[in-house]
């Protein structure tokens, strides 16, 4: 069964209508990344994944999303459990500042966990999968606000998978990032598909070809083509999608 189904989803901000008639269907275990030129909706979906689109005026949604057979607009959903469920991370990272160790702690004790020792075994195993822990083991009490681009974009992912997460949404994780940072992200993230479901906004279509499974072709709000990123990327069905990703336009 797909992790998440959406289905006939309008997006609009205002009058302006940002996604168009949405279909799509993100299997588990899966790297999907999302491609298209700026401002094509890639990230405006990726946001409605867990109804972060809610905190914006003038936003207004029909269609549906199901997750794990769930609709996630449904009256009774409780947002911030799905928040939990479906963890994002950013553009730029965004630690907060505080220690490295506090970075990682903030969210499982917002939900309830507040044994030491249960802490410091989700932030040793959170940093762990976020590749980043031999590197933060003996800084834990540092502020986050002190690493690297990369390490503090790494860190944001730990912090995201610390409340054990299903899904994870990653726009554009890289793209503040040189290139041995993103090579780590990317690495990072190739493995944990193994316990998430991970979509991924990418402007990068190297990146695109070298970590995803699905890749998602977004042209004006309207999905002009999904498909196994090979076949995208070697054989696309869609003129459009060719010419995106030969470089004619985009």
């Amino acid at each position: 069964m797909e992790k998440i189904k959406i289905e006939n989803l309008d997006l609009f901000y205002g009058n302006f209508h940002a996604l168009k008639k949405i279909n799509l269907n993100i299997e588990p275990n899966e790297i999907t990344a999302f491609i298209g030129p700026s401002g094509c909706g890639k990230s405006t979906l990726l946001k409605s994944l867990n109804r972060m689109n809610d905190m914006i005026e003038d936003c207004r949604i029909t269609g549906k999303i199901t997750l794990d057979g769930e609709n996630i607009f449904d009256s009774h959903m409780d947002v911030n459990m799905l928040r939990k469920k479906v963890g994002m991370v950013f553009q730029k990272p965004n630690p907060f500042p505080m220690s490295i160790y506090d970075n990682i702690a903030y969210g499982p004790r917002t939900h309830g966990i507040k044994r030491k020792s249960e802490l410091d075994e989700i932030v040793e195993q959170s940093l762990k999968n976020a590749a980043i822990w031999d590197e933060m083991k003996d800084n834990l009490k540092k502020s986050a606000l002190a690493l690297s681009g990369g390490q503090q974009q790494r860190l944001c992912i730990a912090r995201a998978l610390a409340v054990a997460p299903d899904v994870l949404l990653m726009d554009e994780p890289t793209s503040a990032l040189d290139p041995i940072s993103t090579s780590k992200i990317e690495d990072c993230v190739m493995e944990l598909k193994e316990k998430y479901t991970i979509i991924i906004v990418t402007h990068n279509m190297q990146q695109a070809v070298r970590i995803s499974d699905k890749t998602v072709f977004f042209l004006l709000g309207e999905i002009i083509e999904a498909g196994n990123t090979e076949q995208i990327f070697s054989m696309p069905k869609n003129k459009k999608t060719e010419d995106y990703i030969t470089g004619r336009f985009g």
